[in-house]
C-alpha cells in the first residue's frame, strides 16, 4: 500500500528555523548586519496570504510524490520559492503544515456537501453522493497494488502513521459540521433528545467505512449500491422517512 500524498517512504527531512539544512548541509548563519543570502529575502516577494499559499500548494504537491517523511521543509521551501524560514514562521513545523491541508481539505469536503443549501435544508439524500464524489475527485491515497483491502483513508491512516495529523484535523472539522447540521436539521423537523456529540462521531465513523467500501467496489452496480445503503442507513439514525 502506497499513498500519494501520505506515505513514510524515505527519511524525515525536515529541519528548524536555527538549523536549516539544504542538501545535507547545514546552512551557514549570517553574521547580525550582513547581507542576507538570496534564499533567504525570496519570502519578501510575496504578502503573508500569498506566501501561505504557496506554501501550502508545494507541500501538497511534495507529500503526494515524496511521502511526507520524504518531504524536508527545504524542499518545500524550494518548490515554493520561499525562505524555509517562512515556513516556520506561518505554520510552526511540518507537522502543523500537514494538518492545515486535513483541516483545509475537511472545509473543502464541507463546501462540496453544502453547495447551494441552506444547512437544515440538507439530508443525506444530498450530502452522502455529493461526498462520495468528492472523495473520489480528491483522492490523496491509492493503492499500489490494487488491494481493495488497501484502499481508502482508514487503510491509508493504518498503514501510514504520519498520515494521522493530516486525517485528525480533517476529521475535526468535518465531526463538527455534522454536529451543526444534525442540530439545524433536527430542530427543523422538531426532532428532540438526540445526543447530538455521539450521534455525530458514530455517523462519522459510519460514513467514513462507506468510503472505504465505495471506493473498493468491484462493479458500478455495487458502488451503487453501497452509496444507496449509506444514504438509507443514515436517514434512518437521523430520523428521516425512508421512502
Amino acid at each position: 500500500m502506497a499513498t500519494r500524498a501520505l506515505d513514510s517512504r524515505g527519511s524525515a527531512g525536515g529541519s528548524n528555523v536555527g538549523t536549516a539544512r539544504s542538501g545535507g548541509r547545514a546552512a551557514p548563519r549570517t553574521a547580525p548586519g550582513a547581507a542576507q543570502p538570496a534564499a533567504d529575502m525570496r519570502a519578501r516577494r510575496y504578502d503573508p496570504a500569498e506566501t501561505k499559499a504557496r506554501v501550502l500548494a508545494a507541500a501538497h504537491m511534495l507529500f503526494s510524490r515524496n511521502g511526507f517523511a520524504g518531504t524536508g521543509t527545504a524542499d518545500i521551501a524550494r518548490e515554493a520559492d520561499v525562505s524555509e524560514g517562512s515556513i516556520f514562521y506561518h505554520f510552526g513545523s511540518k507537522k502543523a503544515l500537514l494538518q492545515e491541508l486535513g483541516r483545509r481539505h475537511g472545509e473543502a469536503m464541507i463546501a462540496a456537501m453544502e453547495d447551494g443549501y441552506a444547512l437544515e435544508d440538507l439530508e443525506p439524500g444530498i450530502t452522502i453522493p455529493r461526498l462520495l464524489r468528492f472523495v473520489r475527485d480528491n483522492m490523496i491515497w491509492e493503492s499500489a497494488d490494487g488491494d481493495c483491502a488497501d484502499c481508502g483513508p482508514k487503510a491509508a491512516m493504518a498503514s501510514n502513521p504520519d498520515a494521522e495529523p493530516f486525517y485528525h484535523a480533517a476529521k475535526a472539522v468535518t465531526t463538527d459540521w455534522i454536529k451543526r447540521h444534525m442540530q439545524a436539521a433536527l430542530a427543523k423537523r422538531g426532532i428532540t433528545g438526540v445526543e447530538i456529540d455521539i450521534a455525530a462521531s458514530f455517523t462519522h465513523h459510519v460514513v467514513g467505512d462507506a468510503i472505504d467500501f465505495w471506493l473498493c467496489a468491484a462493479t458500478p452496480e455495487e458502488a451503487d449500491r453501497v452509496e444507496r445503503e449509506t444514504v438509507r442507513y443514515v436517514r434512518a439514525a437521523s430520523g428521516y422517512p425512508l421512502d
